[in-house]
């Protein structure tokens, strides 16, 4: 209790020592005659001090968990081994360790490359093998999460434990975590992941500490820990809820759609309409449409919303005149929306976007827009033909399954718990262009969930579960900012453009205190961990962070594919490595360029001590921060002795 004391002492006076200098910086330094550098460079500011705030509030609950009792002895549990590519002897050492974990369960190896000889080695040893079955055929395959949801309606137990397939488990993996679960509003229980590969200098930063240890604490703490892709063990019943209540969601916002789409097809037609018998009847199905989005806004069953507005319409359009069924054929014909069955009237209508865009810009004549309107929402895809299941318990809509699937698990009122042992050992990559493909997929799934399903609006999650999911997702927003931090000193070194009023003592004053309480703030809730690589691959990995925020919005405002890349398990050639951080060089470049030209600027009097002196330091740390990108590149993979070459 001591200790979280001490660390919310420090998380009080770091807020308040940040939030003094930045509202200082806004009202009293910006220098306006040259806002183009100024502006940028004080919300980059601003940017960081949400970002310490938000890791302030994050440590505020850190919760050490002690160990659970024993689970008990009947529980039903299912392994899955999850692979695609990796080397055959990689999977199978993980696959024979699932299979020796001492609590009883079965282990299955889930191959999405669907591998004849890994079948044959997966049976050879005594576990279970699972592929796609026939479903999965020409639809979407949703990459890990499809894999894992195809798996989950061919097994049946209780719990199902989550490995990726170089994450090899201790056997008191399920002895160790089980426990947890005899809280039923327990989902899932999440460990560390923890490399075997890495060096100490861990030259590309693949150990991550501070996140698996304070920070997972930390959202523990808020009820907020989240699920990360392996070492997880999650409740069979709480991913089958998400399901069902995702696609309850899903068909409900199709039958809105279709509504929608209905009160413009009716004010078109109604703008056409002569007969007032017509006006009138269209009048009351725009009511009823409007009446049962209401209704579905309170709450009312989804069922009992779509059978009353049918039922209305059937009572309208019986009122006016029997259905021109030539002409509505025609209409329906025309649209090509659906196919047309010559031994039902209507046929069997499946409304996609295209159709109920169509529908909506069509201008139909009043008679036929009742009809089309009955058409419509009996229209909507309840099987979700599209998709190879239609019920999806592990989230798809981004390339990285965990974070979504444990916001909705939370926004549902389910519980997590943060476990921190480490009991699966894995690899990490061993070259710095597969460092960066990971890197760039975990920030394109997260800034996906972020577009898509902003945790600050979703319905069911509390305050503090808000903000953590939101720190996460806030955090890969910081290439931005790293591009005005690196800008700045070199822009006033080699042209004396100063971004702040002037190097005084009101910015000191304020600037000092507030940096060292950040790093102080680190240091305690870091508890001696290393965390100086972390620090600096945020800021090193810009382009990453960059690339991976406009591919993700592109990819969901515009349906540009992202594509999804397994991360190599064995090391790859890197000859043109450097390649990849060209923009990186290029920067550590130019600030020496912009060194020098400072130190000359200054020796010639045309630039002042202090501001010269403070931006040569500043030009000093971004080239420390940097240097772990050369580092990158003279890496050569684990050699066992835990040295770079």
């Amino acid at each position: 209790m001591s200790r979280l004391l001490v660390l919310r002492a420090v998380v009080a006076l770091t807020v308040l020592l940040g939030f003094n200098y930045v509202v200082w910086r806004w009202l009293e330094s910006v220098n306006w005659s040259a806002w183009w550098i100024a502006v940028p460079l004080v919300i980059a500011e601003t940017y960081s001090f949400v970002d310490v705030t938000l890791f302030g509030v994050t440590m505020w609950r850190a919760k050490p968990r002690p160990t659970p009792a024993a689970p008990p002895t009947d529980l039903t549990v299912d392994v899955f081994v999850t692979t695609y590519d990796e080397p055959l002897d990689l999977v199978m050492r993980t696959a024979v360790a699932a299979r020796d974990i001492t609590y009883p369960h079965r282990t299955w190896v889930l191959d999405d490359g669907a591998r004849p000889a890994l079948a044959a080695a997966a049976h050879d040893a005594g576990v279970g093998y699972l592929v796609r079955t026939d479903d999965w055929q020409d639809r979407p395959r949703h990459a890990k999460a499809g894999n894992l949801n195809n798996a989950l309606f061919q097994t049946d137990g209780e719990f199902l434990v989550v490995l990726d397939a170089d994450q090899i488990p201790d056997p008191a993996l399920l002895d160790r975590t089980l426990g947890h679960f005899t809280d039923p509003q327990v989902a899932l229980v999440q460990t560390p992941q923890w490399f075997t590969n890495v060096p100490d200098a861990d030259p590309l930063g693949s150990q991550a500490p501070l996140f698996y240890g304070p920070i997972q604490q930390g959202k523990d703490g808020w009820n907020a820990a989240f699920f990360c892709g392996s070492n997880a063990i999650l409740r069979r019943d709480a991913l089958m809820q998400l399901g069902l209540v995702g696609y309850v969601r899903a068909t409900e916002q199709a039958v809105r759609d279709a509504l929608r789409t209905s009160r413009s097809v009716l004010a078109r037609a109604r703008r056409r309409a002569e007969d007032p018998r017509v006006a009138t009847a269209l009048d009351e199905v725009a009511v009823a449409a409007r009446t049962s989005l209401s209704e579905l806004d309170a709450g009312q069953p989804l069922a009992d919303v779509t059978y009353g507005f049918q039922r209305r319409v059937d009572e309208v359009s019986a009122g006016v005149v029997d259905t021109d069924l030539a002409a509505i054929r025609a209409d329906l014909d025309a649209l090509g929306a659906w196919p047309i069955d010559t031994d039902t009237e209507l046929g069997t209508p499946v409304v996609d976007d295209t159709a109920l865009g169509q529908l909506a810009d069509r201008e139909f004549s009043p008679v036929h827009a009742l009809a089309s309107v009955q058409a419509l929402v009996r229209a909507v895809d309840v099987d979700r033909a599209a998709e190879a299941q239609p019920v999806m318990p592990v989230a798809t809509l981004s390339v990285t399954e965990d974070m979504a699937t444990a916001m909705r698990l939370h926004a549902l009122g389910w519980r997590t718990v943060y476990h921190h042992e480490v009991l699966a050992h894995g690899l990490a990559p061993e070259d710095l262009g597969t460092m960066i493909t990971q890197r760039l997929r975990w920030a394109q799934g997260t800034m996906q969930v972020f577009l898509q399903e902003n945790p600050l609006t979703v319905r069911g999650l509390r305050v503090g579960q808000r903000l953590m999911y939101f720190a996460t997702m806030w955090s890969y927003l910081s290439g931005f900012t790293a591009v005005v931090y690196l800008a700045a000193p070199v822009i006033f070194l080699c042209f004396g453009v100063l971004p702040v009023t002037a190097w005084t003592w009101d910015f000191f004053a304020r600037f000092l205190p507030f940096q060292i309480a950040s790093q102080v703030l680190f240091l305690v809730a870091a508890r001696g961990l290393r965390t100086w690589r972390g620090q600096q691959y945020s800021l090193a990995l810009f382009p990453v962070w960059i690339e991976a925020t406009w591919t993700a919005a592109a990819n969901v405002w515009f349906g540009r594919p992202l594509g999804f890349a397994v991360t190599p398990k064995v090391r790859q050639d890197g000859g043109g490595s450097w390649r990849l951080v060209v923009p990186q060089l290029t920067a550590m470049a130019v600030l020496v360029v912009a060194a020098v030209v400072g130190i000359v600027r200054w020796g010639l009097g045309y630039a002042p001590w202090v501001g010269t002196s403070v931006n040569l330091l500043w030009v000093a740390y971004d080239l420390v921060v940097l240097s772990v990108i050369v580092q990158a590149l003279r890496y050569r993979g684990y050699a066992g002795a835990e040295r770079m070459d």
